[in-house]
């Protein structure tokens, strides 16, 4: 059993960290393709260094993107520019593509599905819809109830806080910061729920002098206070569990960072794949999200186990609930789908896991159809998927994101009272 005392920490990174800076250009193009062609097959990759970013993969569509622009535009608004740029400017930097069509192995498999509908949803999808998942592998969702938006708190707390760093920077209440920061948060449990705020940790980049002032002492007090007054204290200004007295705060606690964004470390793809998902707090199956169309259930079925483990967190039928969902390529259902509710499930979980399988077509077509996940850029205006590759996938309350609709909660509470009566 877990202990019901402990200490948990989460990460959350900034749109100017390197790798999130590829994450924001893969989805881009991603937008960018499916706004023109909602039925293109997309692997975008993409890697950043000092004055280089080179996008890779799989593309099969029959539009033309013009993948260098989307790649400067989005740097552009990231932050890089002449001022900020620190050795990786959008105006100049090299942008490099190696691209290459979807295998046809591959497409094959997701084209048509090796197996037939299961009998055990009643969600229909005619059988020209009924898509292959584009990979083996496996896909976690969890829900909680620490956070009003069903999200562990440190990953709440720690995506706030690298958000709130972002806006005082873009406007311009901290003038001296550049893109790049990270923040982290580790919440003290008591008794298993969330007790006080143990420890706060922010690194940002920042220019060589502030204000004139060039040694790094005065420019480290600086930003210490400037941090602490206009990103945590507005932050936790609405959260109902506040830093004490005791809580330890750290803000650049290596000292300099002038260095950094693609200049200080090189950027990829896929590599903050804990930062996107639950901080660590929930398993994973350690697919990335960014760069992928939605035949791939890396993405797509991560977003329906969250949209599954929230609903059934907000029906009331347990305090926390991970799902676990296993592809095969080619096969359109999921060969397994497990339900851990860590002992709180006001019924057992596999009554719970036996409501997933009658309420929710977990099937790569059916959360396409359900989620509108080819049709989200176009409606967005061409921008849906790079919003979500900064800040987290999960628990988002600033855009509208389809799985984190509490819609089927209402059914699952009712059907789950039928059998609790029986």
């Amino acid at each position: 059993m877990a202990p019901k005392n402990f200490l948990f920490t989460s990460e959350s990174v900034t749109e100017g960290h390197p790798d999130k800076v590829c994450d924001q250009i893969s989805d881009a193009i991603l937008d960018e393709f499916l706004t023109k062609d909602p039925q293109a097959r997309v692997a975008a990759e993409t890697t950043v260094t000092t004055g280089m970013a080179l996008v890779c993969g799989e593309i099969t569509s029959d539009c033309y993107v013009d993948i260098p622009s989307v790649v400067r535009n989005t740097i552009k608004n990231i932050g890089y520019t002449e001022k900020d740029g620190g050795g990786f400017d959008f105006n100049t930097c090299a942008v490099l593509t190696s691209i290459d069509e979807q295998s046809s192995d591959i497409a094959g498999g997701v084209n048509k599905a090796l197996e037939s509908r299961s009998e055990n949803s009643d969600t229909s999808i005619s059988e020209t819809e009924d898509i292959g998942a584009g990979d083996q592998g496996i896909m976690f969702g969890f829900a909680c109830n620490e956070t009003p938006e069903l999200m562990p708190l440190p990953i709440s707390l720690a995506h706030k806080l690298s958000y709130r760093l972002s806006q005082v920077r873009k406007q311009g209440i901290l003038t001296y910061l550049r893109p790049d920061g990270k923040s982290q948060v580790t919440v003290e449990y008591k008794d298993g729920k969330p007790f006080r705020i143990h420890t706060i940790l922010i690194s940002t980049q920042h220019d060589s002098e502030i204000d004139g002032v060039s040694s790094n002492s005065k420019v480290q007090e600086r930003i210490s206070a400037d941090i602490k007054k206009y990103v945590i204290e507005a932050v936790f200004a609405n959260e109902p569990i506040k830093p004490d007295s005791n809580t330890v705060i750290l803000v650049n606690p290596s000292g300099r960072f002038v260095v950094g964004g693609p200049q200080g470390d090189a950027g990829l793809t896929g590599r903050k794949i804990i930062v996107d998902t639950y901080g660590g707090y929930s398993r994973h199956g350690g697919g990335a999200f960014s760069g992928k169309d939605p035949t791939k259930v890396d993405r797509s079925a991560a977003y329906a186990a969250r949209y599954v483990a929230k609903n059934i967190v907000a029906a009331g039928l347990a305090e926390k609930c991970e799902i676990e969902l296993a592809y095969a390529i080619g096969v359109a259902e999921p060969v397994s789908i497990m339900v851990d509710t860590f002992n709180t499930g006001k019924i057992s979980d596999d009554e719970i896991a036996g409501l997933v399988y009658k309420n929710f077509d977990l099937r790569p077509a059916g959360i396409i159809k359900q989620f509108d996940l080819r049709g989200l850029p176009a409606k967005n205006n061409g921008k849906f998927y790079q919003l979500l590759a900064a800040y987290g996938h999960m628990g988002r309350v600033d855009i509208d994101v389809p799985w984190e609709r509490v819609d089927k909660a209402d059914v699952l509470n009712s059907q789950a009272c039928l059998q609790m009566s029986r």
